[in-house]
C-alpha cells in the first residue's frame, strides 16, 4: 500500500482550519460549562430539598441524553417548533448543555469531600452565604477538581467529533471531505487521529503540571 501523503500535504490547510475550529470551540465550550457549573453546584448543594431536587433532575437529565442525540434535538428538531440555529450556535449550545451537566456534578462531589475544618472556621471568621461559598469553598473546590476537568476537557474534544453530523468544518469533518474528495480514507483518519491524540496529549500534559503546582502549593501551606 502506497500512502497518499501528497494529499495530506497539499490539504494542510483544510486540517489545519479543522483543528482551530476544534480547538476554540472546545475552549469557549468547556470555560462557558465551567462557568455554569459553579453556578448550578449552589442549588445542588443547597439546604432547601425542592431546590436540591429541580437542581439534581436538571442535572442528571443532561448527563442521561447521548451527546449525538442532543446534537440531532439542538439543531434538526428545534426548527420544527419554530427556533432555528446556525451550526455554529446550536454546536456551542450543544456542547455547553451537555458539558455543563457534569461539571456541575464534578463541583457537587469535590464539594461534599471538602474537609469542613476549612469551611467551619470561614463562618467563625464571618464568612457566610455567597462570601463563604466565593472565598473559602470555591478557591478549594477548583483546586480539587483540576485532574477531573482536564479528564473532561479530553472527553469534551472527543465528543466534539460528532458535530460533522451537521457539517460543522472541525477536524473530522475536514478529514472526511479530504477523504471523499481524493479517495484516501486511510490517510485522512490516520492525519486527523493524530492530531487528536496530539490535543489530547496536550491537555493531560498541562494537567499533570497543574497537579505538580498545586502539589507545590499545597507544601509550601504546610511548611
Amino acid at each position: 500500500m502506497t500512502l497518499r501523503l501528497d494529499v495530506i500535504w497539499k490539504e494542510w490547510l483544510q486540517f489545519a482550519l479543522g483543528l482551530g475550529n476544534t480547538v476554540w470551540l472546545c475552549a469557549v465550550s468547556m470555560l462557558l460549562s465551567l462557568l455554569l457549573g459553579v453556578l448550578f453546584v449552589v442549588p445542588l448543594m443547597s439546604r432547601r430539598r425542592a431546590v436540591r431536587a429541580v437542581a439534581r433532575t436538571a442535572v442528571d437529565s443532561g448527563r442521561c441524553i447521548p451527546f449525538l442525540l442532543l446534537t440531532y434535538l439542538v439543531y434538526y428538531a428545534l426548527p420544527s417548533l419554530g427556533l432555528s440555529l446556525d451550526k455554529w450556535t446550536a454546536a456551542l449550545i450543544t456542547l455547553v448543555i451537555y458539558n455543563t451537566a457534569y461539571m456541575a456534578e464534578i463541583l457537587r462531589s469535590a464539594w461534599v469531600h471538602l474537609p469542613p475544618g476549612q469551611t467551619e472556621a470561614g463562618r467563625a471568621f464571618g464568612y457566610t452565604g455567597i462570601r463563604l461559598f466565593r472565598r473559602i469553598i470555591l478557591p478549594q473546590v477548583l483546586i480539587a477538581v483540576g485532574p477531573v476537568v482536564g479528564n473532561q476537557l479530553i472527553q469534551l474534544i472527543k465528543d466534539s467529533a460528532f458535530l460533522s453530523i451537521i457539517t460543522l468544518p472541525e477536524l473530522t469533518y475536514a478529514a472526511n471531505s479530504v477523504q471523499s474528495f481524493y479517495f484516501v480514507p486511510f490517510e485522512s483518519f490516520l492525519v486527523a487521529t493524530l492530531l487528536y491524540w496530539g490535543l489530547c496529549g496536550g491537555v493531560e500534559y498541562l494537567v499533570q503540571r497543574g497537579e505538580r503546582l498545586a502539589a507545590m502549593v499545597r507544601r509550601g501551606h504546610g511548611h
